[in-house]
């Protein structure tokens, strides 16, 4: 890493400029709010530097549904688990799917079993892969949110150039905005405030949601990962809350535009179309997500490998949607660090990277 790479690291991790910026938090604040982070990456760093503990009480953080793995449905999981289980496929996926339980198994199971599952760190290696297996079929499993969409659309566009008829992806784009619109029409609904993923601006810009705050009258910051990047956009959203302010505001200027990276969003439209997506716990949320465009059907593994009619059963006990929602917390489910554990979960959010389960169970947040 570029000295000057850690040298900005360690002025977003300096505990004395956190602590000024949550001391400001605490003369600001004067009555109790509810604010939610919609991203799995900053529920960990909250958990893993400890933010939720050295906040004023007056502060509730409840847990969005900003994890990819988490939120891919639990029919995908399993049509995968089908497709990666046929001889002449190589599945491929990044390495937090692995774990990830489908109705009854997973893919290391499925790899335990014979099955030629590899882990690869970009969709290009896949198409590489398939390059250099022209007589098997090579699947890559494409979740994620925005971030994620352009490198995973750019490896369609480049199958397509090199003329191969053996890559395909098993698509599970979900896209932040419609979930927050979920989360915010529901009758149950207590979040006040918003810190939204600073990734996911970055890719698509913020301008999408001002006209959503308005709508609900809730404010919202863009925030980074870094613990000063988070406790910033706290404070950022408790000035708005308390002077009832309803905007949006951006805490992550060094990295965030509001129109977002052009080039990226002009790669996504070339290759996907908006769609209804079913989200893993929550169900489906309209036109929350991306699908590959007709002219990019030979790429779909869905049709190639027709897995259409998968009847999954997810397990009773888990409560990982209405985490997933901010209405409960990890140590809510009586489950949670018995019955579903790392080593034996019970629900994505306990395996992922960017599961609130697992950053719980991590760093001891338990009932």
């Amino acid at each position: 890493m570029p000295r000057s790479m850690r040298a900005d690291n360690a002025i977003y991790r300096s505990s004395s400029l956190i602590q000024t910026a949550i001391e400001e938090i605490r003369r600001t604040v004067t009555r109790p709010w509810v604010i939610m982070e919609i991203c799995g990456g900053q529920t960990h760093a909250i958990l893993r530097y400890g933010l939720d503990q050295l906040l004023p009480p007056e502060i509730e953080l409840v847990h969005g549904p900003g994890c990819p793995v988490c939120v891919t449905s639990l029919e995908l999981i399993d049509k995968a688990l089908e497709i990666a289980s046929q001889p002449e496929v190589i599945f491929t996926s990044y390495g937090d799917m692995l774990r990830v339980p489908g109705s009854g198994r997973d893919l290391f199971t499925v790899r335990a079993e014979g099955g030629d599952v590899r882990v690869v760190y970009s969709p290009l290696d896949a198409v590489k892969l398939a390059q250099q297996n022209p007589n098997r079929q090579v699947v890559f499993f494409a979740i994620g949110f925005e971030t994620t969409a352009p490198p995973n659309a750019m490896s369609v566009l480049q199958a397509r150039a090199l003329g191969l008829k053996n890559y395909s992806v098993l698509v599970s784009h979900v896209c932040v905005p419609p979930a927050i619109h979920a989360i915010l029409g529901a009758a149950d609904n207590r979040v006040q405030g918003f810190l939204l993923a600073g990734h996911v601006c970055t890719v698509m810009g913020y301008h999408q949601y001002p006209e959503i705050a308005r709508q609900y009258g809730v404010p919202m910051t863009v925030a980074g990962f870094e613990p000063l990047d988070i406790a910033g956009g706290i404070l950022e959203t408790a000035r708005m809350l308390e002077t009832g302010k309803v905007e949006v505001a951006n805490a992550y200027p060094r990295v965030v535009t509001r129109a977002g990276n052009q080039a990226a969003q002009t790669v996504i439209a070339q290759v996907m179309e908006v769609c209804d997506r079913k989200w893993r716990g929550i169900g489906i949320i309209p036109q929350s997500g991306w699908k590959l465009r007709q002219e990019f059907a030979a790429f779909d593994a869905e049709e190639r490998f027709s897995v259409s009619s998968i009847q999954p059963s997810e397990s009773p006990l888990c409560i990982a949607g209405q985490i997933l929602q901010g209405l409960k917390k990890p140590p809510d489910c009586p489950a949670f660090g018995e019955l579903c554990t790392p080593e034996h979960p019970l629900g994505a959010t306990m395996v992922s990277s960017e599961g609130a389960c697992a950053a719980y169970h991590q760093y001891s947040r338990g009932a």
